[in-house]
């Protein structure tokens, strides 16, 4: 009987209790690898301790994972909650620098964020759809307006309009999956559905980035991001459009609609990591922050999930949802 199933959690489906012991049995052996690197090469080597950092945020990251789906629905909310702040405190620490525009933010952080949640919990469809595109958009310029201050006001709007899109909208559709009720398939198993589109949108990074650095020559978007190569995209997609087909029984879906979603989200998440590289550049940044060790900051972890998850849930609610 699987270790994660046989305890506490009923919110676990025995599928996503084999799959955390596969993720777990491979950090494990990466862990060891690194540390046999680094007992052979020495504590100088960067490339190693940069291996080292990665694998340990990736035993944090899944280990925080795992503490949420066991909660349920109510964990899962609480942790995307928690990364949709770190994202837009990120997002607006770079990009903004007035203090006249302060009260725009606290409006972001504790109105936006803070209700568009409550819908996510409460299952409110029609208002998670609609309230950041419709009410904040015309929110925050009335904030802003009220400063008094003109100077670059159409940038500075724009600017807290789209860190409450990508870092709180965006990310929330995540949770929102719990909330769907597909045909065919037990409401307690929705945890399946984040476990594959994470899964797959995750491993697609990771993968892109091994396939870059085994064959990858040619620079893909060497303006935006200098370290994605065409081999290392295309290898990288392939690759985790493949485990999207594998991961098939998991899931509500056929073989061939499982890789067909995978090959659309994994594609989404190259474009979120592109523009997201490309707001980073245009301010002179290699990283969004250095909250995770080895990755940067939550946005620079998240920002292929910001692009992938709104177009999975709403890929699996029109087609699926019951």
């Amino acid at each position: 009987m699987n270790p994660f199933v046989s305890t506490v959690s009923p919110h676990i489906p025995p599928q996503a209790g084999w799959i955390f012991t596969g993720i777990f049995a491979v950090l494990v052996l990466a862990s060891v690898i690194g540390q046999w690197l680094k007992r052979k090469k020495g504590t100088g080597n960067a490339t190693i301790a940069n291996l080292n950092a990665r694998v340990y945020a990736w035993w944090v990251m899944t280990l925080v994972l795992l503490l949420a789906f066991w909660f349920g629905k109510t964990g899962t909310v609480i942790l995307f909650f928690l990364i949709s702040f770190a994202a837009l405190r990120e997002f607006l620490t770079l990009v903004y620098k007035r203090r006249s525009d302060y009260n725009v933010m606290l409006v972001c952080f504790y109105v936006l964020l803070p209700v568009q949640y409550y819908f996510v919990y409460t299952e409110w469809y029609g208002m998670f759809s609609i309230f950041i595109p419709v009410y904040g958009f015309l929110l925050l310029p009335i904030i802003a307006s009220l400063s008094g201050k003109t100077e670059d006001f159409l940038q500075r709007t724009a600017k807290t309009q789209w860190a409450a899109m990508i870092a709180v909208f965006c990310l929330s559709h995540v949770p929102a999956l719990m909330n769907l009720r597909l045909e065919g398939f037990a409401p307690g198993q929705n945890v399946l559905l984040l476990i594959f589109m994470i899964g797959v949108v995750q491993s697609s990074d990771v993968l892109q980035y091994i396939w870059g650095k085994t064959i990858g020559r040619r620079k893909i978007m060497p303006a935006l991001s200098p370290s994605k190569t065409v081999a290392g995209t295309v290898g990288g997609i392939a690759s985790a459009t493949l485990l999207a087909v594998l991961m098939a029984p998991i899931t509500p879906f056929t073989a061939w609609q499982a890789g067909l979603i995978g090959l659309i989200i994994c594609l989404m998440g190259f474009f979120g990591g592109l523009v997201m590289s490309a707001i980073k550049r245009d301010h002179g940044v290699k990283d969004w922050g250095n909250m995770i060790q080895g990755h940067g900051g939550m946005l620079d972890r998240v920002d292929s999930i910001c692009f992938a998850a709104p177009v999975f849930f709403h890929i699996v609610r029109y087609f699926w949802n019951g």
